[in-house]
């Protein structure tokens, strides 16, 4: 199965092992968004802000490109995930440089899943392509931002290798999200 992602050398190996793996197990597939996703994607994230009762003011729930992820994530050293299911986005995560920070430093951005994919093992596929995408793009550490209450996810970025930081860094706005993780790559 080709891949071709532009401007990214991602290791195929591992691309076409991960998405094989979530073919024959579930039908599912991880790609690179595409503008057409945009509604999707939006969907979902507000979906599981919904469904999780996530404050919507000082979160990505507020960040003015969330109708836009394709073009946002169409910039230098940003890359964005879906995960479709027969024809159907279900999932989402993508990797971008972190602002105001040092630019070996980037951010595990806008991780979100229905219901129907979670303890599937579908986030950690998800999460060792986007680590991979940063490594290829020369980061050398990720940075994420999460809530307090969401346990599972914390479970999956403790697991691959993040750690608990005492304070934000960069400029992400998301003043409420008050659980902070960095990893080296």
């Amino acid at each position: 199965m080709p891949i071709s992602f532009a401007n990214l050398s991602i290791n195929n190996a591992i691309f076409v092992a991960l998405t094989s793996v979530l073919n024959t197990m579930s039908n599912w597939t991880i790609r690179k968004i595409e503008k057409k996703d945009n509604p999707a994607v939006a969907q979902l994230i507000r979906a599981v802000f919904d469904e999780l009762e996530i404050p919507k003011v000082g979160t990505a729930y507020e960040d003015p490109y969330l109708d836009l992820m394709f073009e946002e994530y169409s910039k230098p050293r940003s890359l964005y995930f879906v995960v479709e299911q027969d024809g159907e986005v279900v999932g989402c995560a993508g990797v971008a440089p972190l602002a105001n920070e040092k630019e070996t430093i980037c951010e595990l951005q806008k991780m979100y899943f229905l219901p129907a994919t979670r303890g599937k093992g579908i986030g950690s596929e998800m999460m060792a392509i986007c680590l991979q995408t940063a490594k290829d793009f020369g980061f050398e550490q990720c940075y994420l931002e999460t809530m307090p209450f969401m346990h599972e996810a914390q479970k999956l970025y403790k697991k691959t290798g993040f750690e608990y930081l005492c304070s934000a860094m960069g400029n992400t706005g998301h003043s409420s999200c008050p659980v902070w993780m960095l990893k080296d790559l």
